[in-house]
């Protein structure tokens, strides 16, 4: 557990946050923890909680928030806003948390494009993926990820 002295923080952080377009939820948030539930992030990287990101940013801990690797690890699938009982959109936070970042020089302004472009990676590896795994509708279904990405190589 980290020590967090007030007189280090910025009080100002959440509100900066919350009055930009897709931060306005996050005051709204009780850390009920339904969110860091959820995620899918979560699931492969223990280091990412959503709840834990919201109370750094409540508490004005702007530094380390947008000097964090993890804001960039969220993949804004919006599972984490489905299941908020608050209405906290937190996909859309963590979209103000990186133009912040950004804008803050924490990262280089071209991490955006490369983030684009990583998603796009994605999304495309998955359509084949399933085209792959859907066209041996009449087999059994047995997918070797390994053994894909490899013949796509």
């Amino acid at each position: 557990m980290k020590e967090i002295w007030l007189n280090q923080s910025d009080p100002n952080f959440k509100f900066e946050v919350a009055n930009r377009l897709g931060g306005e939820s996050l005051k709204a948030c009780f850390a009920c923890g339904a969110c860091t539930g959820a995620c899918p992030v979560k699931g492969v990287n223990d280091d990412f909680d959503p709840r834990k990101i919201i109370r750094m940013i409540l508490l004005g801990l702007r530094k380390e928030v947008l000097g964090s690797k993890l804001i960039w690890y969220c993949c804004l699938c919006n599972t984490c806003s489905f299941v908020c009982p608050q209405d906290v959109k937190f996909s859309q936070v963590m979209g103000v948390l990186r133009e912040m970042a950004i804008e803050d020089g924490f990262v280089h302004p071209s991490l955006q494009d490369t983030m684009k472009n990583i998603d796009r990676f994605f999304l495309d590896l998955r359509q084949k993926v399933l085209f792959n795994v859907l066209d041996k509708k009449d087999e059994l279904i047995e997918f070797d990820l390994k053994e894909f990405v490899k013949s796509l190589l």
